[in-house]
């Protein structure tokens, strides 16, 4: 048994002070204990405190920011010539895609009573975890396509890892941001309405998406904010990456990743993001976790990918800076969104981490469907074996 995570010190504030105004020389006290609350707001980072979810970092037109402020993103040089491939690429199917193994959902169903700690890729950024009895979803996405359209943009090489019918109660869910390849409503709609039960977690301003569309039990999270699902802590923290549904709301709804935390499994999912210093900062207040789902691809053109999404060497090191003991790879071989073959990600991911010093047991690549244990990364069933599950 570990012990119960780290929690973060309130940043103290004037208003919050309980002290009496005690009398010293004849003059209160007050005014200096007042001026001292200011000084250590000015002067204690405030992510190493616990950031105040209600301050969030904006520009000054109100829309959120990264950490790093405005990034400088990629000129029409570079994105136009992108776009045509991704149209020109639209009926190819390209080789070295992952594996899939077909799974029936029984052992997730049965498991969600008996609870042995399992993590499932289903395909991209949807990882399905059991741990201390509760079952949750990161980013799920259902769809055909990753697209506003059901007609056009990325669509599925593979059919998620498990039928959305096939599905064991879940318990909650965490949203990364508003892209429609990490929200997908389709998805979350059918998940509300197979159990009204589910929480749905989102950054802060996407709530309104998912109640529009009758999905009530939902709560918006800033940075720093912690929720709690049975034994489970559900942190929603920093990470560098941006949001836009439309032409006219970009960066008007908050990313996120998010640490969940039990007395014996410590998960992290970082949804979609770039590199940046914040994970140590994670690391060093939340770590050490069991294992880290890290995206490893959608990374080039590095013009235009880099400041919002990390290449497989970059997210081995997000992976040491969150003193995650193995790793999960994600966010490839499911949608084409990117220059790089889809055989890259998993290959440069494995290199990568023998250099950085993960040992061949702790680099997980499963297929598509495949259960593995927690935490050791050991596939739970043998597809051959199991009348059809994964």
């Amino acid at each position: 048994m570990r012990s119960k995570p780290k929690r973060s010190t309130p940043i103290p504030t004037a208003s919050g002070s309980t002290t009496a105004g005690a009398t010293v020389l004849g003059r209160s006290a007050a005014p200096r204990t007042i001026a001292l609350a200011l000084l250590l707001l000015l002067v204690v980072p405030a992510f190493a405190q616990g950031p105040d979810p209600t301050r969030q970092p904006r520009s000054d037109d109100g829309r959120f920011t990264n950490l790093a402020g405005d990034l400088e993103r990629a000129g029409p040089g570079v994105t136009v010539p992108f776009f045509l491939r991704r149209i020109a690429k639209t009926f190819a199917t390209p080789e070295g895609l992952p594996p899939r193994v077909e799974n029936d959902g029984a052992f997730l169903r049965e498991n969600a009573r008996a609870s042995i700690p399992t993590i499932t890729w289903i395909g991209h950024a949807t990882m399905l975890v059991q741990m201390e009895h509760q079952t949750f979803l990161t980013d799920p996405i259902w769809a055909e396509r990753a697209s506003p359209v059901p007609f056009a943009g990325p669509k599925r090489f593979h059919p998620p890892g498990v039928a959305l019918e096939d599905l064991p109660p879940i318990d909650f869910v965490v949203i990364s941001h508003n892209h429609y390849d990490h929200l997908d409503l389709e998805t979350l709609v059918a998940l509300s309405r197979r159990n009204p039960g589910t929480k749905f977690y989102v950054p802060l301003e996407n709530a309104g998406l998912l109640r529009e569309e009758g999905v009530s039990n939902v709560e918006e999270m800033g940075w720093g904010q912690v929720a709690h699902s049975g034994d489970l802590e559900i942190h929603c923290l920093p990470t560098q990456h941006w949001s836009r549904r439309g032409l006219f709301d970009g960066m008007k709804a908050l990313w996120a990743s998010w640490a969940i935390l039990g007395p014996s499994e410590r998960f992290y999912f970082a949804g979609d993001t770039g590199y940046f210093d914040g994970f140590a900062d994670i690391g060093a207040r939340l770590g050490p976790f069991d294992v880290a789902a890290v995206p490893i691809g959608a990374y080039r053109p590095r013009a235009m990918m880099k400041i919002f999404h990390m290449d497989p060497a970059e997210a081995v090191q997000a992976g040491r800076d969150l003193e995650a003991r193995a790793l999960i790879g994600m966010h490839y071989g499911t949608f084409d969104l990117s220059d790089e073959p889809p055989s890259d990600p998993p290959l440069l991911f494995r290199s990568a981490g023998r250099v950085a010093g993960y040992d061949e047991s702790q680099i997980w690549l499963p297929p598509i469907g495949q259960v593995l244990a927690l935490p050791t990364g050991k596939p739970v069933l043998d597809p051959a074996e199991s009348g059809g599950s994964g």
